[in-house]
């Protein structure tokens, strides 16, 4: 059974737990792992999330940066520059959010960034949620910006930063990693003053995990229901996913063009162990496998 929640967010609440809502994935970038730049063009962009609205997407998430493994992050503590600066994610991001909001005036959107300014002009210019993929690690001012904001907050695990994650060591134990680390984060957050009808958790799946630890963590998603709040993930093209559809094949890992079965699979997986929330490229096959999959937690409960 999945917990009910309501997901405050900057001027919309949104149920959670009756039915799984889909965010479409929309990334601005000319290096992205899963779609390289085709949609790196502001009129590109948009026309691509203007369709993921049509097949059935509940929230559009637009993001600036990738954070694909060997990248360097923008930090407090770096002594490295940013793979890409604040004023150049705002320069991708900002035309495609005001080009949804234009054509869809009632859509949902997500900013996908780690920094605090991006955060504030996206949330201002009509953005619900800031989707934060180091949980308000990367930028000291993130959190008292989330919490000025009102705005709905996902706080996402990632275990070190993209140029770490190869040199990291094996957890044998990381879902109880994560949820210790999780808990953490929320503290941090209740601390700055975001209240927790506005966060959503996300284990961060590839972040930081190997391939043999991003199992154990699908797999152990239920014990995160102890946290208390609603539960979002993202195993859409991810690697540890065409890891194992491309060993099935006898080959090599199979592209991220050629995950989508294997995504499906992970993604229902994770609805069955309680996510409310699945960030997702392909929206439309995901709408319908994710219908199937509420459909037995429905029975589960009568």
């Amino acid at each position: 059974m999945r917990t009910l929640f309501c997901w405050q967010l900057r001027s919309h609440a949104l149920e959670l737990g009756r039915r799984t809502l889909i965010m479409g994935i929309v990334n601005v970038t000319p290096d992205s792992f899963s779609e390289g730049g085709k949609f790196f063009e502001p009129q590109a962009a948009i026309a691509h999330a203007l369709e993921l609205l049509d097949e059935g997407a509940d929230i559009l998430d637009i993001g600036g940066e990738s954070t694909r493994p060997g990248t360097h992050v923008q930090t407090d503590e770096s002594s490295h520059k940013p793979w890409v600066t604040e004023a150049e994610e705002l320069r991708r991001v900002m035309p495609v959010i005001e080009g949804v909001f234009e054509a869809r005036p009632d859509a949902i959107v997500s900013i996908d960034t780690y920094k605090f300014a991006v955060a504030r002009r996206a949330v201002e210019a009509g953005a619900e949620i800031v989707n934060d993929v180091s949980a308000f690690q990367w930028d000291s001012k993130m959190a008292d910006t989330c919490a000025d904001l009102h705005c709905g907050v996902v706080l996402m695990h990632a275990r070190g930063r993209p140029s770490e994650w190869r040199f990291l060591e094996h957890d044998p134990d990381m879902a109880s990693r994560v949820a210790h680390d999780l808990g953490n984060r929320v503290q941090i957050a209740l601390g700055s003053g975001v209240q927790r009808e506005h966060i959503v958790l996300d284990p961060g799946f590839g972040f930081g995990k190997n391939f043999e630890e991003n199992y154990p963590l699908l797999a152990g998603l239920n014990r995160f229901q102890d946290l208390g709040f609603p539960l979002l993930t993202g195993t859409s093209r991810k690697s540890f996913v065409g890891r194992t559809v491309g060993k099935r094949r006898g080959g090599d890992d199979a592209p991220p063009k050629e995950r989508l079965y294997g995504s499906l699979a992970a993604m229902v997986a994770s609805i069955l162990h309680g996510v409310h929330i699945v960030r997702v490229h392909d929206v439309r096959p995901a709408v319908e496998a994710a219908a199937v999959a509420d459909e037995v937690l429905t029975a589960e409960v009568q």
